[in-house]
């Protein structure tokens, strides 16, 4: 370009011959008429019309075949230029270059990549996805499954971790989402998870599970699937899963619990609420309250995340629910229970009775006892009251293992199975009301089951004026006459002269 100016410059400004320019720079007459006539380079100019290919020319049409069935295979399976290559030599016959076939996919790649169009976004609509981040909760490193929901209108959204991704934190993900933003969502657009649906059918339709369906008949808001692997169709929450994990938790964060992390994940998501977004002059707070102005109110009644399945309990007393096994108390073994199963608890009910609550464990292959469940058995089994696996752990105050020893020196054999009658009064009474009438009866000359069990309700009875038949059932048929008072009057009345 500096020659081409200088030259330019030499011939219409200086007025130097145009002899003179083509020996000096050893150019034809027709290159500088041409320098004379442009004011920069015109550059390379292909001629009109694609360039002949003759080897490859035959086989376009079935290269454009294989890319255009390659739009429904899996990602990871499509064509590379090697296998093309490769199917067009051994299934076709094809004799040139690897290198024509690569020119020709990188020319035309454009026309085979996926064209989008804008969408508009109505206040009031969500978008939910669940993604992975590293978390260390209580010093042990683990995977956390992120809950993210958003407001495409107003760019919020809301993040929830929880240890897995299942039926009760999908569920609990959406009423935490909820609070923060103030409102129902009217429409959420979702992938095609199996938390909530069970079967993909033609076009939009699909079978969806009775969780979700619960879920969205308590909240009335309704639903929209992306297209099988089509996560682009709610691209605004597809890539804030990325953001959080690259502005929320890097470092890998350390929190004593799931709910110190959550805690955390709220308040940062707080904090967002007062940028503004790209494009806009308002803050997300601010078109938050757009948003929220056109979601749905809240329910009058509290929407439960469980998901209930039936199972059986077998003759260790336990139940399978979610890979972990919890205790029933031993009057329910072998029988058929159904358990309730929220993010924090599990329940399990039988006979229409509530017998076991505990919480949940979130690991693989674990056991959780509750030793109460135990006692009954035990009574009729003491000998294996010290071998009893649901009791290894059991933390009991030193009172109860002084009883113990007091009541085998006083019973012999059957210390073991006085000393387990009185901790089956747990299946009555707190630990601590317990704890604190064994401390009670620990100066008494005698002590039993029955005389704990007075202890514990004398210290709840009420005084003797406000007495009352509650838990005394057996006196309520008792009666006794007035006394007469006037031999004791005379008696007193003697002693005074």
């Amino acid at each position: 370009m500096q020659v081409w100016t200088e030259i330019r410059r030499k011939v219409l400004v200086e007025k130097v011959s145009r002899r003179q320019i083509c020996r000096d720079y050893k150019i034809s007459h027709h290159t500088l008429a041409k320098m004379l006539a442009l004011v920069e380079p015109p550059g390379y100019q292909q001629r009109p019309g694609e360039r002949p290919r003759p080897k490859l020319g035959a086989f376009i049409g079935v290269i454009e075949e294989i890319l255009r069935l390659d739009q429904d295979a899996p990602k990871k399976q499509r064509h590379t230029a090697k296998r093309i290559f490769e199917r067009l030599r051994d299934e076709h016959g094809y004799t040139g270059s690897e290198s024509h076939v690569r020119r020709y996919l990188a020319a035309n790649d454009h026309r085979h990549r996926e064209v989008f169009v804008p969408l508009s976004q109505p206040p009031g609509e969500a978008q939910f996805d669940f993604g992975e981040a590293v978390v260390e909760i209580a010093g042990v490193r683990m995977k956390a499954a992120l809950a993210v929901m958003s407001l495409p209108y107003s760019d919020a959204f809301f993040v929830t971790a929880f240890p897995r991704e299942c039926t009760e934190t999908f569920q609990a993900a959406h009423g935490s989402s909820f609070e923060f933003f103030g409102g129902v969502p009217t429409k959420i657009a979702y992938d095609n998870t199996t938390v909530a649906v069970k079967r993909v059918l033609m076009g939009p339709n699909r079978e969806l599970t009775t969780e979700f369906l619960r879920l969205e008949s308590h909240y009335l808001f309704t639903h929209r699937f992306c297209r099988v692997a089509r996560g682009n169709e709610k691209g605004h929450v597809e890539s804030l899963v990325g953001y959080h994990r690259r502005n929320f938790l890097v470092p890998v964060p350390s929190f004593a619990s799931f709910a110190a992390l959550n805690e955390y994940l709220a308040h940062r998501c707080e904090q967002e609420l007062d940028r503004t977004a790209a494009g806009q002059s308002e803050t997300k707070r601010e078109r938050l309250e757009v948003d929220a102005a056109a979601m749905l109110g809240f329910p009058k009644s509290t929407f439960e995340s469980r998901r209930i399945v039936i199972a059986k309990s077998n003759s260790l007393s336990l139940v399978r629910f979610d890979r972990n096994d919890y205790s029933v108390p031993t009057a329910y073994a072998h029988q058929s229970v159904t358990v309730i199963g929220g993010v924090e608890s599990v329940k399990i009910v039988a006979e229409g009775h509530l017998v076991a609550t505990h919480p949940r464990s979130w690991d693989k292959a674990q056991t959780t006892y509750e030793p109460v469940h135990y006692l009954a058995l035990l009574e009729r089994k003491p000998g294996a009251f010290d071998a009893a696996r649901p009791l290894e752990d059991w933390q009991l105050p030193a009172a109860f293992w002084s009883l113990r020893r007091r009541l085998e020196l006083e019973h012999g054999h059957n210390g073991t199975r006085e000393f387990i009658k009185v901790l089956r009064l747990l299946e009555r009474h707190s630990i601590r009301d317990l704890h604190v009438a064994v401390e009670r009866a620990s100066v008494m000359l005698t002590v039993n089951v029955d005389v704990i069990e007075l202890l514990i309700r004398a210290r709840h009875e009420r005084p003797v004026e406000l007495f009352n038949l509650d838990g005394h059932a057996h006196l309520r048929w008792v009666h006794l006459e007035t006394p007469d008072l006037l031999a004791y009057r005379a008696l007193t009345t003697a002693l005074s002269s």
